[in-house]
């Protein structure tokens, strides 16, 4: 989807960072990224992150070689281990970056960004990481949580310190796309079936494969936040407050006036728009 965006004057990709800590997850950006003809997007990873399991959908077609020896998905960064760590690279794309411009998507979990936070200054900026993201950041688009109330969400629940610490002291405004917002737009499963069929080998369509048997329809959780932050007249919003994240991984949002935090909502009208959307950028081809 940011690919497609990028390709419509709509969104530049600054870089890509991973809180997946497994070696796989970033070979895997790099084919996408090579694919969509942006191969040279930088990646950083967390380092003594979380979820360091294995998983088909990243290692397969990272990892997937012709007869030949080659890539089917031709990319550089062949383990994670070797990429730049993630917080070093994220200051050295906001020191660069014009003050109050930047957007940053968070569809994983949050322990980069909490971690930027604490960082130091150092010769990408001389600002501390709170300064820094003040500085830099004009919003926080995020996937995470449940609204107004539910239970514990995956991407919360996995780093809940983390979490804790992004809504407690992350200085710009955030907007959160719960569970429930994604949970009611599926990506249909023709969609992967036929509208990705215009090269042999498609990255996207062999991750979809690689997770479980086809066909299914999967909710969009992780694109609704991704389109929100580039497309904002796509969902509603609720009032101003505060999200806190309890012990257990639960959001709980307090109207507040003064409030930075607010979460998505959306119609039937707006889910159905949104599921067109998405479906086009995702399925629009690389531009070559």
């Amino acid at each position: 989807m940011i690919h497609a965006l990028e390709s419509r004057g709509e969104a530049k990709l600054l870089a890509v960072t991973v809180t997946k800590d497994n070696m796989w997850a970033a070979p895997f950006i790099d084919a996408m990224d090579t694919f969509y003809g942006r191969a040279n997007i930088p990646i950083g990873v967390v380092r003594d992150g979380k979820t360091p399991e294995d998983s088909n959908m990243i290692r397969l077609p990272a990892n997937r070689k012709r007869p030949d020896g080659s890539f089917v998905y031709p990319h550089h960064l062949t383990d994670g281990r070797e990429a730049p760590e993630a917080v070093g690279l994220l200051r050295r794309i906001l020191a660069r970056e014009r003050d109050g411009e930047t957007v940053i998507v968070q569809v994983g979990f949050s322990t980069n960004l909490a971690r930027l936070l604490d960082s130091k200054p150092d010769d990408a900026s001389p600002l501390p990481g709170r300064d820094l993201v003040k500085r830099k950041v004009r919003l926080l688009s995020l996937m995470g949580g449940a609204f107004p109330q539910g239970e514990p969400e995956y991407n919360i629940h996995t780093d809940i310190p983390a979490a804790k610490k992004l809504f407690a002291e992350w200085p710009t405004p955030i907007v959160a796309s719960g569970y429930e917002i994604g949970n009611k737009i599926l990506y249909p499963a023709v969609s992967i079936l036929k509208d990705y069929g215009y090269v042999k080998d498609h990255p996207l369509a062999e991750a979809y494969r690689d997770y479980m048997k086809m066909p299914y329809d999967r909710p969009m959780w992780d694109p609704t936040a991704a389109l929100y932050a580039v497309r904002p007249d796509s969902f509603s919003l609720s009032a101003s407050g505060v999200i806190t994240v309890d012990d257990q991984g639960r959001t709980h949002f307090t109207t507040d006036a003064n409030g930075r935090h607010r979460y998505l909502i959306a119609t039937p009208e707006q889910n159905a728009a949104a599921l067109r959307a998405i479906i086009e950028l995702a399925r629009r081809p690389p531009d070559r």
